[in-house]
């Protein structure tokens, strides 16, 4: 249920010289429904699904200086209806099954929609490719008192209107709803019919496809789930302030990265993401001064979609990525080059095969365990996601990106620049962890 209440939210900002606020006033919330009847009833998520159920806050800056921000809540509202006809369980609400699961019951209440105005210019809120939940925060809809993520509805939009003529969309999502993959074809769906256009990539709804095994075949060893125990201490260190830094490491850096990793010719050839990948969980390793005998966990997202036998459906509505991992002793990791840590990755890659997935997928149904994260680095790459072409009808966004970082054990890779081939890697740290892992970014 949607509370009825108006809101101002300040948000700040400082420039150097000084912290200046910003002024957000949200209006009232309002249900959108689908343009159409749709289907009612229980709509089945996956295994997948449920090992994310996480709220995900993204946005999408759009600068729009000639075509202005007017009609920017009306066109995308009614957009955002129609799109939910072809994407009903997204109007629904997420509820238990009787075996305890996530399901969705498909109720047609509506996404939440929300429009507010900022008493600024888009450029005065900073720099927004950088994750920052106390500031771009601001710019995403959070229900009123909601308790857990069956009180948030699976789409919550605000479109936040600028001074300078320009908007920003943010987006609340359900990942248990789909993968970023997903979520990129949801949000390019919805741009398309904000311009008069039909879907180029209709959702797949079906997600039985990735039902459990009966009885569960659990073939494989699945460490992604093991509870690493902390024997350095390391909950102690983060008691520290904690710290954001990006890094930037621009095509010239990543290539060198590169041939850092294949310099001592253990390995053939290896790709930007598992240099970049082997590089950061070895510094942030050491970094967090791990004993020799701590294990240090690596926990990633491979796109099963193309590794299913048969491959998922082209517009899989649902999540097709399966977490991967690789486990070592901190001691051993930190004291090989870097190639020794690129093979970790290399080797978690290949694990990811359609049997591997089945087997994650029965593993979750005979033991309901979600992944752990202690002593452990989990890495989310977007840079290979476009959500900055998400075209409303008003261009490509100036940005777009993450509001803030799910977790403290979390690393985003991002795209950046304008031809998207540099790599920002964020991250908090604790501050003593920080300053070490600021020495060991250059290479």
């Amino acid at each position: 249920m949607v509370k009825e209440a108006e809101g101002c939210k300040t948000m700040k900002y400082s420039d150097g010289d000084g912290v200046f606020e910003v002024r957000v006033n949200q209006g009232k919330p309002t249900l959108v429904p689908p343009a159409e009847d749709t289907a009612k009833g229980l709509y089945f998520l996956s295994n997948l699904d449920q090992n994310i159920a996480v709220v995900v806050r993204t946005i999408y800056c759009f600068k729009s200086e000639e075509k202005g921000n007017e009609m920017a809540g009306k066109v995308l509202m009614a957009a955002l209806a129609k799109v939910l006809v072809y994407y009903y369980p997204l109007a629904g609400r997420l509820t238990f099954s009787s075996e305890g699961k996530l399901i969705v019951d498909c109720t047609g209440e509506g996404a939440v929609f929300v429009e507010a105005e900022a008493e600024c210019r888009l450029e005065e809120i900073g720099d927004a490719t950088k994750p920052d939940s106390a500031t771009l925060g601001k710019l995403v809809y959070d229900i009123p008192g909601a308790k857990n993520i069956l009180e948030v509805p699976p789409v919550v939009a605000q479109v936040t209107k600028f001074k300078c003529g320009g908007f920003v969309l943010g987006l609340c999502m359900n990942h248990c709803m789909f993968d970023g993959i997903g979520a990129m074809e949801f949000v390019n769906s919805w741009g398309e019919i904000a311009r008069g256009l039909s879907l180029s990539v209709p959702p797949s709804l079906d997600r039985s496809i990735l039902t459990a095994r009966s009885p569960p075949q659990i073939e494989f060893q699945h460490h992604e789930f093991a509870e690493v125990d902390d024997v350095s201490g390391t909950s102690e260190l983060y008691k520290e302030e904690m710290q954001y830094r990006s890094f930037c490491f621009d095509p010239k850096s990543l290539e060198k990265l590169k041939l850092k990793a294949m310099e001592d010719e253990t390995l053939v050839k290896c790709t930007t993401f598992e240099a970049l990948s082997g590089f950061v969980w070895r510094a942030r390793t050491r970094a967090l001064r791990f004993k020799p005998d701590q294990r240090s966990k690596l926990l990633f997202a491979v796109d099963g979609r193309p590794k299913f036998n048969p491959p998922l459906p082209k517009g899989y509505f649902g999540n097709g990525i399966v977490l991967t991992n690789s486990i070592c002793p901190a001691g051993e990791l930190v004291k090989n080059p870097v190639s020794f840590a690129v093979g970790l990755v290399q080797k978690a890659i290949k694990l990811v095969t359609d049997g591997y997935m089945r087997s994650a997928i029965d593993y979750f149904e005979a033991t309901r365990a979600r992944p752990s994260l202690s002593s452990t680095l989990l890495i989310t790459t977007w840079s290979r996601l476009s959500f900055h072409k998400a075209d409303l009808g008003w261009g490509e966004p100036s940005v777009s990106g993450p509001v803030a970082l799910p977790e403290k054990e979390v690393i985003l890779f991002l795209s950046h620049g304008n031809e998207r081939k540099s790599i920002n890697v964020l991250l908090g740290l604790p501050a003593s962890a920080m300053k070490t892992f600021e020495e060991l970014m250059k290479i």
